[in-house]
């Protein structure tokens, strides 16, 4: 063909050229409907957050989430591209609170109602869809935006009340207590696979203090030592290790127990010079447990019998600090679990949004009075010595706010129970690069804890948990599986299960008055649902939904690998003993 002057035109003029003549002549439709149903490649795409917009990396994946299809699709295979919206949780509820001033999970309720904020979280979910369609069709990316599923479509919700419930009524979700990831800011726990997706630690200097406790009756200090002077005032217990060597030693009069291999470690002086002192004894860790201790706090002292005694603790050595370790039940993983094993009371001293509710610094935030409670109790003698570290320390991955370990009352997915059968399942996976399979993926498997479901929050999956309080004081449950279950029960239909809506639906069984816990569910349990909620199963779609399942193919960058893939896993063998795709690549950040 003979070029002809003044006829080139710039790229972008042919580019949505092209995207026109697809769209007018509906290619991307029939490239599906000319091929069989029986004959399908099943592609799994995980749904953005619509409050985001695109970016190098959501091309990146959109890329491959083309490419893929595409060579199905030539090779004669139906390939159905159905796009999703994550609609719900934190970054849906941060975006809004951005918008209307608020400041933390206090203003909501005060400053704006339940119903203006969910209201408005809802009309937010719409205003970014345009820009992604646009910027899909620009890339040459094929994809079904007009049949796409919304997390907070009212037929989503219902597949995942009725997952719930499933896994509810076969044992597998319990109700219980655990130290969490807890951010004051959003007032809720926070999943620990989140903060390590995108590595959400950030590095903060923090008061490292040496902490004395005077042995009862004696005038023997243990030294603690801890960078996290805040939960001293909920301190219960000292925990050591019986099969380490302990050390009393004196310094200008003042006699401290250390384990003996971080002497010369402890003892140095604010300039990190040698500070001179006397052995006086070798002290074996065994003949320390037991031994009681004198309270830091005054208000502290009617606790129980088991209260502030020095117990033995495997988790405890002699790498750093002191070999003693301070104990916060209600702060601590590791220290609650020792509290649960020895039944030691512990203090909970703030409230959801991380405030002092007693004490000598009640009304003030936990990480404001972190450094002030270190130079207070180093001023009245209970602090040997303050040291500051810079340490990586993990911050809510929404929001930026540093997080704490905090106990909370939650409800749990037994992922223990089900682990053998998620590490068979993962085994049977086509990952690429190959490496993944035996390595963050089987590893997260093997390490992952129970899986907390709920939220302290509002725009999301309203938990179908409703309660009721016989006169005896016992708690009865009653799980809901699906809306027409819920009407049963209630006589009452809603065009929207979100709360504050569904919050006010009663029932009453047996003489006793049911009402609905509070709380919502975590949104990785909506996308961990999404291969059967597209379909609103098993209400309907029940043999679409079968000859999709599982699907062929999932792409996400490398820390899915943690999240969306491993929560599908989770929720997918959970009641279907499978894992719900064939084959996932990863690629890189």
């Amino acid at each position: 063909m003979k070029f002809k002057q003044g006829t080139k035109r710039k790229p972008i003029e042919y580019e949505n050229e092209l995207v026109q003549k697809w769209k007018s002549d509906k290619t991307f439709e029939k490239s599906v409907a000319l091929r069989p149903k029986d004959n399908a490649f099943v592609f799994y795409d995980g749904p953005p957050f619509i409050t985001g917009i695109p970016h190098h990396g959501t091309l990146l994946t959109s890329v491959v989430k083309d490419a893929v299809p595409r060579y199905q699709t030539m090779k004669g295979k139906r390939v159905e591209r159905v796009w999703g919206w994550d609609c719900h949780g934190l970054p849906a509820e941060i975006f809004t609170e951005k918008k209307l001033g608020i400041q933390d999970k206090r203003d909501i309720g005060t400053k704006i109602s339940l119903e203006e904020y969910i209201t408005t979280c809802r009309d937010n979910m719409v205003q970014t869809g345009n820009l992604w369609e646009d910027t899909i069709d620009r890339i040459g990316r094929w994809v079904d935006f007009k049949g796409a599923y919304r997390t907070m479509d009212k037929d989503f919700m219902e597949s995942v009340w009725w997952a719930f419930k499933e896994l509810y009524d076969k044992g597998k979700i319990y109700e219980g207590e655990k130290v969490l990831l807890y951010c004051t800011r959003d007032a809720t726990p926070i999943s620990k696979a989140e903060v390590a997706m995108d590595n959400s630690y950030q590095d903060v200097t923090d008061p490292s203090v040496y902490v004395k406790f005077k042995l009862e009756g004696e005038d023997t200090n243990l030294l603690a030592w801890t960078t996290t002077p805040w939960t001293l005032p909920s301190n219960s217990a000292l925990a050591i290790n019986k099969n380490l060597e302990y050390v009393e030693i004196s310094v200008d009069d003042e006699k401290f127990i250390i384990a003996k291999n971080l002497l010369d470690k402890v003892l140095t002086d604010e300039k990190h010079q040698p500070v001179k002192y006397k052995t006086l004894r070798t002290v074996k860790g065994a003949e320390l447990i037991g031994k009681s201790y004198e309270p830091l706090f005054e208000t502290h002292k009617k606790l129980g019998a088991n209260a502030f005694k020095i117990w033995h603790a495997e988790f405890v050595h002699d790498e750093e600090g002191t070999g003693i370790a301070h104990e916060s039940p209600a702060y601590g993983e590791d220290d609650y679990v020792l509290s649960q094993a020895n039944d030691i009371p512990w203090v909970l001293n703030t409230d959801e949004s991380g405030f002092y509710t007693s004490g000598p610094w009640k009304g003030k935030q936990v990480w404001e009075a972190n450094k002030e409670i270190a130079k207070t109790l180093h001023e009245q003698g209970v602090v040997w010595k303050i040291e500051y570290i810079t340490h990586p320390y993990p911050h809510c991955h929404r929001c930026g706010t540093k997080l704490m370990y905090r106990a909370h009352p939650s409800w749990f997915m037994d992922i223990n129970g089900q682990r053998t059968e998620m590490l068979e399942q993962n085994s049977q996976v086509n990952w690429f690069p190959e490496h993944i399979k035996h390595g963050r993926s089987e590893k997260t498997i093997q390490s992952a804890p129970d899986w907390n479901l709920s939220r302290d929050r509002f725009w999301a999956t309203a938990m179908p948990v409703w309660k009721a309080t016989d006169k005896h004081g016992k708690e009865h449950v009653k799980v809901v599986g699906s809306y027409a279950e819920l009407k049963e029960l209630s006589g009452v239909e809603l065009d929207d299960y979100h709360r504050p809506w569904v919050d006010d639906v009663t029932f009453t069984i047996d003489g006793l008055k049911y009402e609905r816990i509070e709380k919502v569910l975590d949104c990785w349990f909506e996308s961990g649902s999404m291969p059967f909620a597209q379909y609103h199963y098993p209400f309907e779609n029940v043999q679409k939904f079968e000859n999709n399942f599982p699907g062929d193919f999932i792409v996400e960058y490398v820390p899915q690998v943690r999240a969306w893939f491993y929560y599908m896993n989770a929720v997918n063998v959970g009641f279907f003993g499978k894992t719900p795709f064939k084959t996932a690549l990863v690629h890189g950040t």
